[in-house]
């Protein structure tokens, strides 16, 4: 593996920096060097809210991500805001029912989720994040599945557990 650089962003309240500690739960709960970075902001519910996340063989030498390798976004000034800072090859995984328009970049792969559609399928519309965690797990492998499933039965509340990983199963379908 070398290292993976992650940029989640979205709205406040869509769990978008949960999706970040769950991804770096995963890797320091497997040995990976990992670093978590929180950004929002002042008015968290509703502001824009964004985290960087490494996960590394070597030691992070720095929590600052400028040429992400994946970069997960919920809402366009997020799409906006990063899409010309993915890495060449790299991965961009949008929510579509909150994203309005299609991204410009023809080098990177675009995944997209109706995530919002989903997560009122499943009875849950909190959970729309956790459809794009598992599109990430399974395209870029940074974590195996029941890796990153182990990281939210042990680091989150019990009570969603079952949701959240109907969620993260049927997401990393769209990765395929």
């Amino acid at each position: 593996m070398a290292s993976q650089e992650m940029i989640f962003a979205g709205f406040g309240g869509q769990g978008i920096l949960s999706m970040g500690k769950f991804t770096a739960y995963a890797g320091m709960d497997i040995g990976l060097n990992v670093s978590w970075l929180p950004s929002y902001g002042p008015e968290m519910r509703g502001g824009t809210a964004n985290c960087s996340v490494i996960l590394s063989d070597t030691p992070v030498g720095s929590p600052i991500v400028i040429k992400p390798n994946t970069v997960v976004v919920m809402n366009l000034p997020s799409l906006d805001k990063f899409e010309d800072k993915i890495a060449p090859g790299g991965v961009l995984i949008m929510d579509s029912n909150l994203v309005t328009r299609e991204p410009n970049r023809k080098d990177i792969d675009v995944i997209k989720i109706p995530a919002q559609d989903l997560a009122k399928e499943l009875g849950s519309p909190k959970i729309a994040n956790m459809f794009l965690l598992g599109a990430l797990v399974a395209k870029t492998k940074i974590v195996s599945m029941d890796e990153i499933l182990a990281a939210l039965k042990a680091h989150g509340k019990e009570k969603f557990y079952e949701t959240n990983k109907k969620a993260v199963l049927k997401g990393a379908e769209f990765a395929k």
